[in-house]
């Protein structure tokens, strides 16, 4: 059987080319789970946000990116799993609407986003 080499994942030459973007989570000691948002610039693995709350709707997501945008621009695209939170088409629409491309990353395949995970 041949051995496949999975493609490297490629840094971008410049800023706002390619924002990888996952969820998190964890819980308090005294049980209560929470969860955060988490985007960075590919470029130079800089964080741009780090959002933190026991729920994190689409909605709220979309709120963490416009605000980042007004003073940094569109990224050409955002790099993200097939979760649930990802695929809502609250999600999709801003993204078309806003010329951002989704470059989903193959299922099971966690290390195809290592830059955020």
């Amino acid at each position: 059987m041949p051995v496949r080499n999975p493609a490297r994942l490629v840094t971008p030459k410049a800023i706002n080319q390619s924002w990888p973007v996952d969820f998190m989570h964890d819980a308090l000691v005294s049980g209560r789970r929470f969860r955060t948002f988490n985007m960075l610039d590919d470029f130079n693995r800089e964080a741009l946000a780090v959002e933190i709350d026991l729920d994190i709707p689409a909605q709220r997501v979309i709120r963490v990116v416009v605000r980042i945008v007004t003073t940094r621009g569109y990224p050409l695209k955002r790099r993200m799993d097939n979760g649930p939170e990802f695929i809502s088409l609250t999600l999709a629409l801003w993204a078309e609407d806003h010329g951002v491309q989704p470059e989903f990353i193959q299922p099971g395949k966690p290390t195809r986003n290592a830059f955020i995970e």
